[in-house]
């Protein structure tokens, strides 16, 4: 195998983590987000050339707009039913329960706020990095995490409540 080859590999395995992490942050559902983070890496591979100075924006771009598209194309297809819970492998602890409820309040906030919320502070890019793989302002992302945060503090309430629903799983 070539050089490019084993440079593409160790990105893969170093960066698929997160990746797939945010894919599904943003898509809701853990098969569409590896269909997407897989479609991000082809496009990654097919372009190494000359992204290979830095993947992770170039995935993580890929990654943005294929769920983004997802989103578009959903209210012009059937609606799809998904399986509303995860699989179980037992009972969940506490940090496993805290996780899917989060994940249940994130996907009730629109998704270009949704959008901004991970990529600031689930994969903790700055603002002006934030704004760089939307295509938007700074200002833009300021506004879209303060209304985003905004709905999520509405939607998961008092924080009392919230912990009630960890410690009931």
């Amino acid at each position: 195998m070539d050089e490019v080859g084993r440079d593409f590999d160790d990105f893969v395995t170093a960066s698929s983590p997160s990746l797939l992490r945010t894919a599904y942050l943003l898509t809701g559902d853990h098969g569409h987000a590896e269909d997407a983070l897989q479609h991000a890496l082809m496009a990654t591979a097919r372009h190494w050339r000359t992204v290979h100075t830095d993947p992770v924006a170039y995935t993580r771009r890929a990654v943005v707009n294929l769920a983004k598209n997802r989103w578009r194309a959903r209210s012009r297809r059937v609606v799809e039913v998904s399986n509303p819970a995860e699989p179980s492998y037992g009972p969940p602890d506490q940090a496993v329960a805290l996780s899917q409820a989060l994940v249940g309040a994130l996907r009730q906030v629109p998704y270009q706020q949704r959008t901004v919320l991970v990529l600031r502070y689930f994969e903790d890019l700055s603002i002006e990095q934030t704004a760089e793989v939307l295509g938007c302002s700074a200002g833009t992302v300021k506004s879209q995490s303060h209304h985003g945060l905004a709905k999520l503090r509405e939607v998961i309430g008092d924080p009392a409540d919230f912990e009630e629903i960890t410690d009931a799983h």
